[in-house]
């Protein structure tokens, strides 16, 4: 309920280590899942793309499950696991919003997970649908303005294994942007690396509904 009550008060008017390339396939420490809320992908990118996605009424949707260390992340690895085949990327755009995002995450990503390409994406589905998106966030129908941290909020009541450590709330151009939560390599919520865990600071976020 605090949730709802928040959000109804912002209806009312209320970087770090990068990447490293060729590492090796399958050696890294825990995964990041990140959540990408469409509404804010469409309004700074998609829809000047014209992406069918934006044609869609999506929420949270999946960004892309990554290999990360401890500090740092691995992309581009060199593997000799098969890639995904067509129809499996083609798939992912149920919970991606797109085939061509779910390539573009094997191919930066997925390689260094250790998995084949149909394994990584079905690992990928799979941990995006534990997580319990807030329902209170499909439920707006006009914008607001919020601190970041309602939408974390919404996330650990959501999800009561989650803590506030293992998820990251991220902003981009002034709006709420993506949910990075953290897990083991088995898939349990952990605490995320320094590296992630800081969230974004704003107060007056802009979210968008959900068309």
């Amino acid at each position: 309920m605090r949730i709802a009550a928040a959000l109804m008060m912002a209806l009312t008017g209320f970087g770090g280590p990068g990447a490293a390339e060729g590492e090796r396939a399958g050696d890294f420490d825990y995964w990041v899942l990140a959540l990408s809320w469409s509404p804010t992908w469409c309004a700074l990118t998609g829809e000047a793309r014209g992406a069918r996605q934006c044609e869609r009424p999506l929420g949270w949707i999946l960004h892309g499950l990554w290999p990360q260390y401890e500090t740092g992340w691995p992309s581009y690895c060199p593997t000799e696991a098969a890639p995904p085949r067509p129809g499996a990327a083609r798939a992912m755009a149920e919970v991606m919003g797109s085939a061509s995002l779910a390539t573009y995450q094997w191919e930066k990503h997925g390689v260094c997970s250790g998995l084949p390409g149909d394994a990584y994406l079905e690992t990928a589905r799979a941990a995006y649908r534990a997580v319990e998106r807030p329902d209170v966030l499909r439920r707006l129908t006009e914008p607001v303005r919020l601190p970041a941290s309602v939408i974390e909020d919404a996330f650990l009541e959501a999800n009561p294994g989650l803590e506030a450590d293992m998820i990251t709330i991220t902003c981009r151009s002034g709006r709420i942007q993506e949910a990075r939560l953290c897990l083991t390599r088995d898939m349990q919520p952990r605490r995320c690396g320094a590296d992630v865990i800081g969230d974004c600071s704003a107060r007056d976020a802009l979210l968008d509904p959900i068309r």
